[in-house]
């Protein structure tokens, strides 16, 4: 009985799969319209990011808008829909 479920698991995993192709990614995650991003969202602006987190942490959400909006552009320049 066990083994019957796990049959059905994977076939919903299988059929599952070819959904989620590389291109498919970026525009699931915040996508693209036309334009594809060069990398992905976790790796595209280090440098504005670093700086949004650390202001963040150290200042609170609030008090980071300036840094949040130009990590924001940078997204968008970067073809990152945000």
């Amino acid at each position: 009985m066990g083994s019957n479920s796990s049959k059905g698991v994977g076939v919903v995993e299988t059929a599952a799969a070819p959904a989620l192709k590389a291109t498919d990614t970026a525009s699931a995650a915040g996508g693209v319209s036309g334009d594809k991003p060069k990398c992905k969202a976790c790796c595209a602006c280090p440098e504005t990011k670093r700086a949004r987190d650390q202001c963040i942490v150290e200042n609170g959400e609030e008090n980071c808008t300036k840094l949040i909006e130009a990590h924001k552009q940078c997204m968008r320049d970067a073809g990152f829909n945000i």
